[in-house]
């Protein structure tokens, strides 16, 4: 892959997409990047290949796909940034062998999200999707058959990360009893209790709610067992990840009253757009609430990823910080104001570092700071240098036989 030298700010190019929040273009400008294209829609991959040209930073939202084709179409484009949590729709491993780092704000829509939940649960346990459906159609189900308060309820977490806690410290504010289950053992909040397995949550919580990351360990982690282990009259939340749940065995288990409702936020296979027709089993089913992924759609949601992922571009242009990165070795760096800062993104083999002195060695030049982290494939070594003309380095850098790309910073 060809170097990817520095350039002054007003030569760097950035293309944000699919409406990504004003604060965002706000940061961006800010810090002195004026070469800005904004499009408020997802491009087809034929536009996105043609708009990329030229491009070194681009900010996406859950709509477009960064394909290892669309990779190789992106001639210059240093860094990716994802104004959401999810990060699915770009080529992860595709993106690091090409030197390209991807950002997203996994913790920005924590609130959010987690109001939703709360919302939800009191919606569920009341029965107010029936409620609401029946009186659409002109019935009025005036009952209090099947409501309950939440309060003295058990709320059972599965994934007890910033989401899954936070929802927990708010559900305890309403007298709810909290019971959670994560792989990785986690410091309880508030009056929260760990589970010793999944299975123990699913058969005392009154509600699960779903807080797990798209994983291979999490795919079809809730299905016929799992649904079957639930209490019966209990209801299911899932505003994670659409994989985590099978939703032909939900509808089942709706359908024979096993369980009493299901709210569902994100789903196996979703519209593109506005155009494309939903399709799911739950569907038409009166004890469901169905909201198109919204989970984190609110206006401060939004505007706290629009400064958390353009902070980080801004940051790796600046000073090539990749903290916060997805799929790329995670270095901190201070300011390097008094030094020329040189970046080599390499292959991870053997010798790769000393050939990297050897070059800065031979040319007489002092380094006064380095930087290393690696990943199995990747290196991303970054040098503070004492030289006012990096020309000489970064030949040398290139012609080592592991090296992806090379840039260096004014």
């Amino acid at each position: 892959m060809a170097a990817k030298h520095s350039l002054p700010k007003d030569k760097i190019n950035f293309l944000l997409l699919e409406g990504v929040h004003d604060r965002a273009v706000e940061s961006v400008r800010r810090s002195g990047y004026e070469s800005l294209r904004v499009e408020s829609t997802a491009l087809e991959p034929g536009a996105l290949k043609e708009a990329l040209a030229g491009v070194h930073f681009l900010g996406i939202r859950s709509r477009s796909h960064i394909t290892e084709e669309i990779l190789d179409a992106a001639d210059k484009l240093t860094a990716i940034g994802c104004f959401c949590i999810g990060t699915d729709q770009v080529d992860l491993d595709a993106a690091r062998k090409r030197g390209i780092p991807v950002f997203n704000a996994p913790y920005a829509n924590t609130r959010s999200v987690a109001e939703l939940v709360l919302a939800e649960i009191i919606m569920l346990m009341r029965g107010i999707p029936e409620k609401n459906m029946a009186a659409h159609r002109g019935e009025w189900l005036k009952t209090a058959a099947g409501s309950h308060e939440v309060r003295g309820k058990t709320l059972g977490i599965v994934g007890f990360g910033h989401i899954g806690s936070q929802l927990g410290i708010l559900a305890e504010g309403m007298g709810m009893n909290v019971i959670f289950h994560d792989i990785v053992d986690k410091l309880p909040l508030g009056n929260a209790r760990p589970a010793s397995s999944l299975t123990e949550v699913l058969q005392q919580a009154d509600i699960v709610s779903l807080h797990v990351p798209d994983t291979d360990q999490t795919r079809g982690m809730i299905g016929k067992r799992e649904l079957a282990a639930m209490q019966t009259g209990s209801r299911l939340i899932n505003a994670s990840r659409g994989k985590v749940v099978d939703i032909p065995a939900l509808a089942e288990a709706l359908k024979s009253h096993h369980l009493a409702g299901a709210a569902i936020d994100v789903f196996p296979s979703e519209p593109s757009g506005p155009d494309e027709t939903f399709v799911s089993e739950l569907r038409g089913m009166d004890n469901v609430l169905l909201t198109p992924h919204i989970g984190g759609s609110t206006r401060e949601a939004q505007e706290n990823i629009a400064l958390d992922v353009a902070g980080k571009l801004v940051r790796y242009s600046d000073n090539g910080s990749t903290m916060g990165a997805v799929n790329f070795p995670e270095v901190a760096l201070p300011d390097h104001a008094t030094a020329r800062r040189i970046l080599h993104i390499h292959r991870n083999e053997p010798g790769v570092l000393q050939a990297v002195n050897s070059v800065f060695s031979e040319a007489g030049v002092n380094i006064v700071a380095q930087y290393l982290q690696t990943m199995p494939d990747v290196g991303y070594v970054v040098m503070d240098a004492e030289t006012g003309d990096a020309t000489r380095i970064i030949r040398g850098l290139e012609a080592i036989p592991a090296t992806i790309r090379t840039r260096y910073l004014y």
